[in-house]
């Protein structure tokens, strides 16, 4: 089981250098959050395929 954070924990959680980075670096790190989210959603996709696939009962003769 996933815990969520809350918005306070997030923000505790900010390192300064984070806070104190400028416009490009957050631009570079927003850019690798976004990826990072495709991946993982990908991922995500891959597995219910398998999943799917796998208890589909699909014999191969």
């Amino acid at each position: 089981m996933r815990d969520d954070l809350t918005l306070q924990q997030l923000a505790e959680g900010i390192p300064k250098s984070l806070l104190n980075a400028s416009d490009k670096d957050l631009e570079g790190f927003q850019h690798i959050i976004e990826e990072t989210i495709k991946l993982r959603e990908g991922h995500r996709n891959l597995q219910k395929l398998i999943k799917s696939f796998s208890t589909s009962g699909i014999q191969r003769s």
